[in-house]
């Protein structure tokens, strides 16, 4: 079911077409008058246009100038009994989808709709389409078997069925972009777009343009009508990348949209609506945004009907060493770099390092390696000093005792690592790289000197 305008000074013509084309169910607002007509055309939404070329006041082809000068991309079909191949050409040069001569059959006329209106969807889906190349990086696959992940994994599959809006929390780097996509991908809008707009990226008034559209001449720079992301994204998802970012005023119109379906281009007052189901992400705590007055709070409780956390890659440790050979693995076909395997090591630093920039930082690492290797493995030599150990641990360089720098480094890493994971030694030594015996006969043996020193200290008057 379409809306379309008709357009014919002369009233049987007019009605006939119209009768013709609510049979097939569609909604139809005829005019007389093609300067009324487009007056309408201009103010409200409509799926098509079918116009009369000989009319007073304004004839077909001046019609089809003026829509398309104001920037409205409908399809237009030209009727006229004055067909010549220089009409046509010229009302097909001007914009016209198509034109039929008359007198014509009702079948002719509804076919010749049919397929001005299918063009429409499939021009309004490639461009989407197009969009979504731009906006979304390359896809790539949540990497990880650990226990974190398995039950990340669950829970995204339960979510992806839903319509309902997500709200994806989690620290930058983590790859909330990578969830969004892959909640999308097995949501049951996997065959439409998927759209991506970071809200830190824009000021205020160009976000609500990006979201929503604009008209020609709504500010100063916008010289084309141009639809915003809600109208290219319907029936798919949209994801809202640092909604913590968004202005309180654009957030008042964003909860509209998410209530509603409804929203209004900017210099325009034509209500829309759009079938779009949003998923933000943030690395901010909104709900203390909501209590310091900074993030609204229906917005917020709209937002976090389904809410999903992704792991720092910390509490994943586990995953790491897939990672890392993931990313090796890909780093040629980006870069040109070389494929390489991690060395024993190499893995022992990274299980060992904090990565507070989380999986963004670990990617980046080993696209480095790739780059600036010379042999065929990632060494603990090579990455040492990109992931700057001594820096890392809870000392300084004047607190480590000269000839013993190593064994102090050691005991601050290992030290952290069972911070990390609270005491739990298995997985402690299995994010070390050593056994549990190993790690049990090192943690006795610091605390035997420690035992040994604190008694020295007591014996010398220090202390007690």
């Amino acid at each position: 079911m379409a809306r379309i305008c008709v357009i014919d000074d002369k009233e049987m013509m007019r009605e006939s077409v119209a009768a013709t084309l609510i049979r097939e169910d569609h909604i139809v607002d005829t005019y007389k008058d093609p300067v009324e007509g487009l007056a309408r055309i201009k103010k409200e939404r409509f799926d098509l246009v079918v116009t009369d070329l000989k009319m007073p006041r304004m004839d077909g082809l001046s019609l089809i100038q003026q829509i398309r000068g104001s920037g409205e991309e409908i399809p237009i079909i030209m009727m006229t009994a004055y067909a010549s191949v220089s009409t046509a050409v010229e009302a097909m040069r001007l914009g016209a989808f198509d034109y039929i001569q008359k007198p014509f059959e009702a079948e002719a006329l509804c076919v010749l709709v049919e397929r001005a209106l299918e063009h429409a969807r499939l021009r309004r889906e490639n461009e989407a389409l197009r969009t979504s190349v731009d906006d979304l990086r390359k896809q790539k696959e949540l990497v990880g078997r650990s226990h974190t992940m398995t039950e990340l994994l669950a829970q995204l599959d339960q979510v992806a069925a839903s319509h309902a809006t997500v709200l994806i929390m989690g620290e930058s780097g983590t790859g909330k972009e990578l969830v969004a996509a892959y909640l999308h991908r097995h949501s049951p809008r996997a065959d439409r777009p998927m759209l991506c707009l970071n809200c830190a990226a824009l000021a205020s008034g160009l976000l609500e343009s990006e979201l929503f559209g604009h008209e020609r001449g709504a500010f100063t720079g916008a010289d084309r009508t141009r639809k915003g992301r809600f109208e290219l994204a319907d029936g798919g998802t949209l994801l809202l990348d640092e909604i913590s970012e968004m202005a309180m005023p654009l957030q008042a119109k964003l909860l509209r949209v998410l209530q509603e379906g409804e929203f209004e281009r900017v210099g325009n007052s034509i209500t829309r609506r759009a079938d779009v189901r949003v998923i933000a992400t943030t690395n901010r705590n909104l709900e203390e945004a909501v209590t310091r007055k900074r993030f609204r709070s229906d917005l917020f409780y709209r937002l976090n009907v389904l809410p999903v956390t992704v792991p720092p890659l910390r509490d994943r440790v586990e995953d790491i060493a897939e990672l890392a050979a993931y990313f090796l693995e890909k780093v040629p076909s980006q870069d040109g770099g070389r494929v390489l395997r991690v060395a024993p090591d190499a893995l022992r630093l990274l299980m060992g390092h904090s990565w507070p920039g989380n999986v963004r930082e670990l990617e980046n690492l080993c696209r480095r390696a790739a780059t600036m290797g010379t042999t065929d493995r990632m060494t603990a030599d090579l990455i040492g000093p990109w992931l700057n150990p001594v820096s890392k641990v809870s000392t300084d360089l004047g607190a480590l005792r000269e000839g013993r720098m190593l064994e102090d480094m050691e005991r601050h890493l290992v030290e952290r690592t069972l911070a990390r994971f609270n005491g739990h030694r298995a997985k402690s030594a299995k994010a070390l790289g050593m056994g549990v015996r190993t790690l049990g006969m090192k943690l006795k043996q610091w605390r035997e000197e420690d035992a040994s020193h604190a008694g020295v200290l007591v014996g010398a008057g220090i202390g007690a």
